[in-house]
């Protein structure tokens, strides 16, 4: 099937036209200076309309997604160990990224950024455990600083709605179509993404100096290099783990068409049908094909785990905040499963987690643009891992629950 130009525009539209209007804020933050500041009102009002879209979003996302999951299905070993190895790949990815990043450490050059950093109350772990998870009263819920509260109390409605039963049954269709209303709005307001980053880009730059710069490129270079080498080495290794030698030589194969697709369309889920047709050459049965490959494009994420391990990284250099610190890891791995998770049922979702970001490790808000900056421009190589990662899953969850000879016991019967 061709590829046309007007497919590419169409696919790569709304990243050059982001790109564009931050080339548009770069251009005059370097020429206008601290005049700039003019325009950081009009970022200000993209933020504003992100942030407050942001709360009933997450809400009605997760709460309809867990509410409309079929109670009546049963599971069983092959759920259990295709979530297993969901969740250990992009466990992996993460902890390969923070290595990444300790040995090639972001440079940390803008004191003027660092000052703006609120200063945080010292409190033991378990504190700070409970400040995270829980709020004292309900409209604490609402704030963009209780927001792991909040996706949290978005799991249990939504499971408490699924226990309902038919009782529950317009409750259900309430978020539902809350979240389709949802959906839609956030992608009205991402319309605005190239005037309003373009115009924070532009402040950035004007205020903050282009050495701004050298974080993005390192940061680029750590993702695009590491994300290369996942894909090349570790897909390898886990298709070896699936199969062996003749796992590694069918997986690539087979891969090739769903990689051209991912890059081109950079969405995991128009990969869903080279993928399905992808792991049906690879042997995967079809009860293990037909679960891993549609769940996998929405909750299994290599590539945004990479990209959000970075992200923290880069607004920890920029602050000037040491990010090798055990806690600051251990909450950094903990927002990326959740990240990994949770963005892919949601347009634009990889901002989610950039917010998210932001309030646990409250941030100010003028570094929003740079993880959101950074998470576009890493995007087509993400989706490269996010949509290439599902089907190598498959095979291992096949070699998990077919046993160690399953691809070739499948040839023979091919054959």
């Amino acid at each position: 099937m061709g590829f046309g130009r007007s497919d590419f525009l169409n696919n790569y539209r709304s990243i050059i036209l982001l790109l564009i209007g931050i080339i548009t804020g770069t251009i005059l933050g370097l020429f206008l200076g601290k005049e700039v500041e003019v325009l950081k009102p009009i970022g200000d009002i993209f933020l504003n309309l992100l942030f407050t879209a942001v709360i009933p979003l997450i809400f009605f996302a997760i709460s309809s997604s867990i509410a409309n999951i079929d109670r009546t299905k049963k599971m069983g070993k092959v759920m259990v160990v295709m979530f297993s190895v969901f969740l250990s790949t992009v466990v992996i990815s993460a902890i390969l990224t923070v290595l990444a990043v300790w040995m090639f450490p972001l440079p940390q050059n803008i004191d003027t950024v660092a000052k703006a950093t609120e200063v945080l109350k010292t409190k033991s772990f378990g504190e700070q455990a409970a400040s995270l998870l829980t709020v004292n009263e309900f409209y604490e819920l609402l704030s963009r600083k209780s927001m792991l509260a909040f996706i949290i109390f978005s799991f249990l409605v939504g499971f408490a709605t699924s226990r309902s039963g038919e009782a529950g049954e317009p409750f259900k269709k309430f978020l539902t179509a809350g979240d389709e209303v949802l959906k839609q709005l956030l992608i009205l307001i991402m319309k605005l993404a190239p005037i309003g980053l373009g115009a924070y880009f532009a402040y950035q730059i004007g205020v903050f100096g282009p050495q701004l710069f050298g974080t993005y490129a390192h940061s680029m270079a750590i993702y695009y290099g590491l994300s290369l080498f996942y894909f090349i080495v570790f897909f390898s290794l886990y298709a070896f783990i699936a199969a062996g030698i003749p796992g590694v030589n069918i997986y690539w194969k087979n891969n090739i068409i769903p990689s051209f697709t991912a890059l081109s369309t950079c969405s995991s889920v128009a990969t869903i049908p080279a993928n399905l047709a992808a792991v049906n050459a690879m042997k995967v049965p079809d009860h293990i094909a037909n679960l891993a490959i549609p769940l996998g494009a929405p909750i299994h994420k290599d590539g945004s785990s990479i990209s959000s391990i970075i992200k923290i990284a880069a607004v920890f250099a920029i602050m000037g905040r040491d990010f090798t610190d055990p806690y600051t890891i251990l909450i950094a791995l903990g927002i990326t499963i959740i990240v990994s998770t949770v963005e892919g049922g949601i347009p634009n979702g990889g901002y989610i987690g950039e917010i998210l970001v932001m309030t646990v490790y409250n941030f100010p808000i003028e570094m929003l643009p740079v993880v959101m900056i950074i998470g576009t421009l890493v995007d087509p190589m993400a989706t490269l891992l996010n949509a290439c990662g599902d089907t190598v899953c498959a095979m291992m969850v096949t070699r998990f629950t077919e046993g160690k000879n399953w691809l070739n016991k499948a040839v023979a019967i091919a054959s």
